[in-house]
């Protein structure tokens, strides 16, 4: 039977949750009998950029599902800067896995980056022309604006990806979560998706990513999560992403010419 690493590293915030924008204590998730993700907290800390990190099937994208309400928990509280979630929903920009939307579905590009206003004008209410220009504003901010008449079943699988952060822009939220943005998208993609991120940040908002390829870490983000099931690490990047978490998130998955790429030193 393989056994899930135990934690070796925890950031000195951990316990501070009262103004962290995503807090997570005890969360479970399980898919029948096996569990995806097991007892794990987690505090995000504000104004931050923040990788998770760890091998397929470690139940990074789960956790976040869990987090935001869209699949079923065993156990596990969420707090959104230190209220429920159901209090705080607003405040949440959620982009999800790429593969798990229906790209069939009838609308144009435009018409999906209006779907972020809807808390703003209500799923019965009218949107006026200010609403669209907003909308034809984030379309220009993740450079699509040219694309917003286009289907969005037609558009390539990096414009698609840009349209679904356009909506999240719309939402104006505080907490920004993607699921994995940068997934199989072209290097033009990755670096526009990359400068509109690290904009909100330098607006003061948090954002959280599943991310994969560890040779962008330290370029991109300044905190990182590694989970395996269970936490492994939390922390700024200069102190949680090392040999040592890394070796204990991923195991014999991690190839040692890997590592020395990324220029790592111990925990």
């Amino acid at each position: 039977m393989t056994t899930t690493p135990r934690p070796v590293l925890v950031s000195d915030t951990a316990d501070d949750t009262s103004s962290a924008p995503l807090a997570v204590r005890g969360l479970t998730v399980s898919y029948g009998d096996k569990p995806a993700v097991f007892s794990v907290d987690a505090t995000f800390v504000p104004g931050s950029m923040t990788a998770i990190i760890g091998p397929n099937g470690a139940g990074k994208s789960t956790m976040l599902k869990a987090v935001l309400g869209v699949i079923p928990r065993v156990s596990g509280e969420t707090t959104i800067f230190g209220a429920p979630l159901g209090s705080e929903r607003e405040r949440v920009a959620y982009v999800p896995q790429r593969a798990s939307v229906d790209w069939d579905f009838p609308t144009t590009a435009l018409d999906v980056v209006m779907m972020g206003l809807y808390r703003k004008v209500g799923l019965l209410g009218r949107f006026r022309r200010d609403d669209r220009a907003q909308a034809r504003a984030c379309l220009a901010r993740v450079g699509m604006e040219d694309f917003a008449d286009r289907q969005i079943g037609q558009l390539s699988g990096g414009q698609q990806q840009r349209v679904f952060l356009a909506r999240a822009l719309a939402q104006d939220a505080d907490l920004y979560v993607l699921d994995e943005p940068f997934a199989g998208v072209d290097a033009a993609t990755e670096r526009a998706i990359i400068e509109v991120l690290k904009d909100l940040q330098a607006r003061g908002k948090t954002v959280i990513a599943v991310h994969h390829d560890l040779a962008t870490v330290r370029d991109y983000f300044d905190h990182v999560f590694l989970m395996n099931v269970r936490k492994i690490a939390e922390g700024p990047v200069d102190q949680a992403f090392t040999t040592d978490t890394l070796h204990a998130t991923y195991g014999g998955r991690l190839e040692a010419t890997h590592l020395d790429q990324l220029e790592l030193v111990g925990a």
